[in-house]
């Protein structure tokens, strides 16, 4: 019987020290911070605005972040990124803040340049951007989470539209940005006599395109100053027929083309001089170097919405080329008329090379000189603008 109570004294011993060795040993939580930092957006919905593309557009305010000992110094990093990228390296655009700077803005001009180099995103179509702003410390004897705050921003397009009592059924119809100029807006329809306008929506809000001069007569083929007005304004159309519409609002023009001055597109002759062939310009292949002078290269050119005598190509294809009308794999590929860059001042050949983003001269022509003159498309290149009707040539990268 003693050796059972010796027992049983010795278990609630055992039970009271290790009781004790838990309360000394107990985990507690770690004490929840109290954060201050806020991030506010001027606004959560935005137009990026073509006729004002260096004035801000977007801007980011924020509080400071808490209060920490002298021995901690808070950093602040911004990042502005497309939603679903996940503010990855490659994609991310992100700053350190000076000291005392607790905001950052953005201008159109900044948006649409990234939008379309960096994010890969079209302008005309609605897309959603997330800025990050994260405040972190270094230094002092303890680690303090950072803290972080994000917020979401919808870039909504302008939607650039012909209206009004000559548009059959008094309908809107839609415009869409050219290929080789984003700000500008093109259309080809049929008209009947009306009025024609064109309204501009922007965040629910509709403007209208209005001649500087406030004259409503058609001036036909003549680029006209423009302003915009919120009270309607229209164009009279006195002759039905299909009419061209092209408005660029960033350098706030527009011109409206009748049928009697319709534009047409570029047309050239070439070979025998008795019995010339005639080729409609509306495709262009690549042969040179950039082909080793073989089969030539079909550049699947976009003619464009504001004029039939521009064509754009979108690709990566670089090297020493002309550019010809003609893209059989006969003889004829070396025979048929070119486009490429000016002769030399006494007639000559020559070889040149384009700079990218700079305008250049074109030039074209069935001569055994033209023929045999080329231009170096630069390393980087993704799309090229020939404007045949002004003789020029364009590689850039967007």
């Amino acid at each position: 019987m003693k050796k059972v109570k010796y027992l049983f004294n010795s278990w609630s011993l055992l039970f009271m020290i290790a009781c004790l060795t838990a309360c000394k040993h107990e985990i507690n939580d770690i004490e929840k911070v109290q954060e201050t930092l806020e991030l506010k957006v001027s606004s959560e919905n935005i137009t990026l605005d073509e006729n004002d593309p260096g004035k801000d557009i977007l801007t980011f305010n924020w509080e400071k972040a808490r209060n920490q000992s002298d021995d901690h110094m808070v950093t602040y990093v911004t990042k502005l990124d497309v939603l679903g990228n996940n503010f990855g390296s490659s994609t991310a655009i992100m700053t350190y803040e000076d000291d005392g700077v607790f905001a950052r803005s953005f201008t159109s001009a900044q948006l649409l340049n990234w939008a379309n180099q960096k994010w890969k995103v079209a302008t005309n179509k609605p897309f959603t951007l997330e800025f990050r702003v994260v405040a972190q410390w270094e230094g002092g004897a303890t680690f303090e989470a950072p803290e972080v705050r994000t917020v979401r921003i919808n870039i909504l397009p302008k939607k650039v539209s012909v209206g009004g009592t000559a548009v059959p059924g008094n309908n809107r119809i839609e415009m869409q940005k050219t290929i080789e100029d984003l700000n500008q807006y093109a259309f080809v329809l049929n008209l009947q006599p009306g009025e024609l306008q064109i309204p501009v929506e922007t965040n629910g809000k509709t403007n209208y395109v209005r001649a500087a001069d406030g004259s409503s007569t058609l001036k036909d083929g003549t680029t006209v100053g423009t302003n915009l007005s919120e009270t309607p304004f229209g164009w009279k159309i006195e002759t039905a027929g299909e009419y061209r519409v092209v408005v660029n609002l960033l350098k706030a023009t527009a011109t409206i083309y009748s049928p009697a001055k319709a534009l047409q597109p570029k047309v050239v002759q070439w070979g025998n001089a008795a019995t010339p062939t005639s080729t409609t310009v509306n495709e262009l292949w690549m042969h040179g170097q950039i082909n080793n002078f073989l089969v030539p290269i079909k550049m699947d050119c976009q003619v464009s919405m504001a004029d039939p005598q521009i064509l754009v190509y979108t690709g990566g294809r670089v090297g020493k080329t002309k550019f010809i009308v003609y893209g059989g794999n006969d003889n004829n590929k070396n025979l048929a008329y070119a486009f490429s860059c000016p002769l030399t001042a006494t007639g000559t050949s020559q070889e040149l090379a384009l700079s990218l983003g700079t305008v250049a001269p074109l030039a074209g022509g069935n001569s055994s000189a033209q023929r045999n003159s080329y231009y170096t498309i630069p390393s980087g290149t993704n799309i090229i603008i020939f404007d045949l009707r002004n003789m020029t040539i364009l590689a850039d990268r967007r």
